[in-house]
């Protein structure tokens, strides 16, 4: 595929770190393009996925994060320690309920993203579907004028089962005073700030 509807919003997620963090937690890395990118703004990252293959060619591209072969949704995380906790187009592959242990996981003050994938379909997606191909196509038109070949594993994908409006639901329910903002391409953001006490 050669437009990434998670890539696409890399630049989003990124605006919203905390200005002065220092460590980071990427749930479901995938190969680890995002969290490189959390990397070389100095945070100290540890990027997780399930899937050893996916690991192994996460941590043959390059330096940065600590790449480590782990499921998050039954992980012992340190309580309290990260400035920020990523988790892209992942969250739906396990219980939605794991946020309460991202939650207590995050620093004072720290953040949590989420860029998640909903099911069904509402007026909004209806409108992505031109807008989807478009880019779709632009981006191949230039990865192949640019000889840009395409990434050698791509993490598995699993359709998700909350709706929108479930997703909302469990939110308010489990973090109390985030977030969740629908995006174009299938998306939604879900932020929660952790208290600073």
């Amino acid at each position: 595929m050669p437009f990434d509807h998670n890539d696409h919003y890399h630049r989003l997620l990124l605006r919203r770190l905390p200005r002065h963090g220092l460590t980071a937690l990427d749930v479901g890395c995938g190969t680890g393009r995002f969290a490189r990118r959390v990397a070389a703004l100095g945070y100290e990252v540890d990027a997780v996925d399930p899937s050893a293959e996916v690991i192994a060619v996460a941590e043959g591209i390059g330096q940065g994060p600590r790449f480590r072969q782990l499921d998050a949704a039954d992980a012992d995380l340190p309580k309290g320690h990260y400035d920020v906790i990523t988790c892209l187009a992942s969250l739906h592959h396990m219980p939605f309920g794991t946020v309460t242990r991202f939650r207590q996981a995050l620093a004072p003050g720290g953040v949590l993203l989420v860029l998640g994938c909903y099911a069904g379909i509402t007026w909004w997606d209806v409108a992505a579907v031109p807008a989807n191909a478009v880019a779709r196509a632009g981006v191949s038109v230039a990865e192949r004028l640019r000889g840009v070949e395409p990434p050698p594993l791509r993490a598995p994908v699993r359709p998700p089962e909350m709706s929108l409006a479930d997703v909302r639901r469990e939110a308010a329910r489990l973090l109390p005073g985030s977030s969740v903002r629908q995006l174009l391409f299938w998306r939604y953001l879900l932020t929660f700030r952790s208290p600073e006490n």
